[in-house]
Parts: structure tokens; sequence; C-alpha cells
């Protein structure tokens, strides 16, 4: 058995081809959009996946003000962030964020479910969240795909 012929091809920078995709978030439950974004970013759904690569595309999330949270989560759920100094906690429920930035709440969930490391960090880069359905990316052409669960 010829063993040189089974060689694992990895992609690299100059070979990943980057697209522009637009998903419209109306109604779509938030951890599902997250995850369905996060695969997109990260390039998992194509053939010439590499983990140790930026292949995935560019991701314009549409309406993220009309994102769905089911049951009590708009009340209940609490975004915590802390500053490091004494009395530095803050508390934010999804209502207070969404008043304050709707996009906000997007990008927590997508980062959530990227990597914790350099690239994910650069993945996150390629996440573009808009309120509403007016982006200003209209010069990258994005396809408009439906996410499908």
């Amino acid at each position: 058995m010829d063993y040189i012929s089974y060689k694992t091809k990895y992609a690299n920078k100059q070979a990943v081809n980057k697209q522009w995709v637009s998903v419209d978030a109306s109604s779509q439950p938030l951890g599902r959009l997250a995850s369905q974004v996060a695969y997109l970013i990260r390039g998992k759904h194509k053939p010439n996946f590499t983990p140790h690569l930026d292949g995935g595309n560019h991701v314009i999330v549409l309406n993220a003000e009309k994102v769905a949270l089911s049951g009590n989560k708009w009340r209940k759920k609490i975004y915590t962030t802390y500053s490091g100094y004494p009395g530095g906690l803050k508390r934010a429920t999804p209502q207070e964020v969404l008043a304050s930035n709707p996009k906000r709440i997007i990008e927590h969930a997508v980062k959530g479910m990227l990597p914790k490391n350099r690239l994910g960090r650069k993945l996150l880069h390629n996440l573009h969240v808009c309120a509403s359905s007016i982006h200003p990316y209209a010069a990258q052409q994005p396809t408009a795909i439906t996410l499908k669960y």
C-alpha cells in the first residue's frame, strides 16, 4: 500500500476563499443563531477546513434587535462584567442590553462559541452585527442565506 499518497492536505492563507454572507436574525432563537453563525465564521462548513487557520466567511447579522429568547430569559438571564476593581461588578438583563446596544447580545453569544485563544479573537473580526436591516457592507455583495436547524 502506498502511504505517501494518503497525506493530509491543509489549506494555507493564500488558498482560503473568504466570502460575505448575510443572515436575518428576526424571530430566530439566540443560541441556535449564534451556533450557526460561529460555525460559518470558523469555516467548518468548508471541505478544506483547517483548525489553526482563519478560513471562514464574513457574516453579517441583520435585525439584531428582533432576536428571540425563550421562556423568561428576557428578565432572568444576567450578563455580568467585572472591571477588576472593588465594586466593579456590573449586571444587566437582556432587556437592558437590548435597550442600550442590541448588537452586544449576538456578539456575546457568538464570542462564547468561538475558541478561547488568539484565533478566536481574530475570528470575531469576521462578525458584523447590524441592529436593523440596513448595513454598510453592500460593496462586498453579501449572499443572503437562511439557517437550518
